[in-house]
C-alpha cells in the first residue's frame, strides 16, 4: 500500500513522543538489552548527541500558578488537591525530541507536551503528564519501540520501500497518528493537551470511574494559519508566553473525560467517543514564568504515576511503562550524557 509523500513527512514527529517503553526488567531477545534502554537509545540516535539534556521534551519552559477544584471534583475523587481550596502547581510545556534548539513550527516539534506538578499539602505531589494529540501511536511498548526503530532506520540513504513505509502500512494505529492533523498554536496558552492514558478514580464514598484527562484554553485553542506557521520565528512560542503573562494570567480548565460502559481502558491508541461526558475538576490558573525553572526542569522527574490517594492508575501497559523509561533517561541527564 502506498502512502502519501505528506505522510512520510510526518514521520519525524513519531521521534519526539513522550517515552513509553517496557520495565527495565524486560529485555529484546535480539540485543539482550532491556527494551527501554533501546528506547532511550534510539530517541538519542534520532535526536543527535545533546549530552545533560531530556532525551525527548528537551525544549521546553517553566511556569507557576495554582489549582482551584470546581464544584464536582470531590465527587470524582477523595484526592487532595480535589478538595483543597487552591493547591500551588508547576507547569512545563515544551516541544518534542531531544533537539534543544528546535524551531517551535517545526513540524518535528509536534506533538507539544505539558507537564504538570501539583505540589501537595504534606510536602508530596502528583503529576500529570499529557501532550497535544488527542491518540498515541502504539498500544503496546513493544509495537512503539518498533515504530522508532522504524524511524531511525528510514534515512535517505535506505533502500524503498523504507522501513517506515513498511511499518506504516502494517500499523494503522501509527498511519492513523502520523495523519492526525497538528496545527501550531497561537500560544502555549491556546493549546489544547489530551492524556491518552486512563486512570482509576475513587471518592469519598467509594464510587469508582475512569477517566481520562484534558487540559483545554479556558478562551478556546486559537491556531495559526499555514501561512502565518511558516513566517512564524524559531522560538516564538517561548517569546510569546512570557509577554503574555506580563498582561494576564493563562488560564485552562482541568477536565476529565468519563469513561462509559464497554470504552476500553487500557489502549491509548483509542479515542473515546466525544459524546462522552467531561467533568471539570478545576481550573489551572497561570500567572508567571518561574525565574527557577532551567534548573527545577533539570532536577526534575515528571512522573505520571506518581499518585495520591483517590487516584490509581488503568492497567494500560504504556502508562504502567512510563515511568522506566522516565527513568533512564532522567539519570542519563543528571549525569551529564
Amino acid at each position: 500500500m502506498a502512502l502519501s509523500s505528506n505522510v512520510l513527512k510526518q514521520c519525524a514527529l513519531l521521534s519526539s513522543l513522550a517515552l513509553f517503553s517496557l520495565s527495565s526488567a524486560m529485555a529484546d531477545s535480539e540485543s539482550n538489552k532491556p527494551v527501554v534502554e533501546q528506547l532511550v537509545d534510539t530517541l538519542s540516535s534520532i535526536a543527535g548527541p545533546h549530552p545533560g539534556i531530556r532525551k525527548n521534551h528537551a525544549k521546553g519552559i517553566v511556569v507557576s500558578g495554582e489549582f482551584t477544584p470546581g464544584s464536582d471534583a470531590a465527587t470524582v475523587s477523595k484526592a487532595v488537591h480535589f478538595e483543597a481550596s487552591a493547591t500551588p502547581v508547576t507547569v512545563r510545556f515544551s516541544n518534542t525530541t531531544g533537539i534543544p534548539d528546535i524551531a517551535d513550527n517545526n513540524p518535528g516539534s509536534f506533538p507539544k507536551g505539558i507537564a504538570i506538578r501539583f505540589h501537595l499539602p504534606d510536602d508530596t505531589y502528583t503529576d500529570i503528564v499529557s501532550i497535544s494529540v488527542n491518540r498515541f501511536p502504539a498500544a503496546t511498548p513493544e509495537d512503539f519501540l518498533g515504530l522508532l526503530n522504524a524511524v531511525a532506520t528510514s534515512g535517505p540513504d535506505a533502500s524503498s520501500p523504507k522501513p517506515i513505509t513498511q511499518f506504516l502500512a502494517s500499523h494503522p494505529d501509527a498511519k492513523t497518528f502520523v495523519e492526525t492533523p497538528k496545527p501550531a498554536p497561537v500560544s502555549f496558552a491556546t493549546q489544547p493537551f489530551y492524556g491518552v492514558n486512563a486512570f482509576k478514580f475513587t471518592n469519598k464514598e467509594g464510587d469508582v470511574r475512569y477517566g481520562r484527562y484534558q487540559i483545554i484554553p479556558v478562551n478556546g485553542p486559537e491556531y495559526l494559519t499555514d501561512e502565518q506557521r511558516a513566517a512564524a520565528g524559531k522560538d516564538y512560542l517561548f517569546e510569546e508566553l512570557p509577554k503574555r503573562l506580563q498582561q494576564s494570567q493563562v488560564e485552562f480548565t482541568l477536565g476529565l473525560q468519563i469513561a462509559d460502559k464497554g470504552d476500553v481502558l487500557n489502549d491509548p491508541t483509542i479515542v473515546w467517543p466525544e459524546t462522552r461526558q467531561i467533568i471539570k475538576l478545576g481550573t489551572i490558573s497561570l500567572d508567571i514564568v518561574d525565574p527557577n525553572g532551567e534548573q527545577f526542569a533539570k532536577q526534575t522527574m515528571f512522573n505520571p504515576l506518581a499518585l495520591t490517594e483517590g487516584i490509581e492508575a488503568s492497567d494500560d501497559p504504556i502508562l504502567l511503562a512510563r515511568p522506566s523509561a522516565y527513568a533512564i533517561s532522567f539519570g542519563r541527564r543528571i549525569s551529564g550524557q
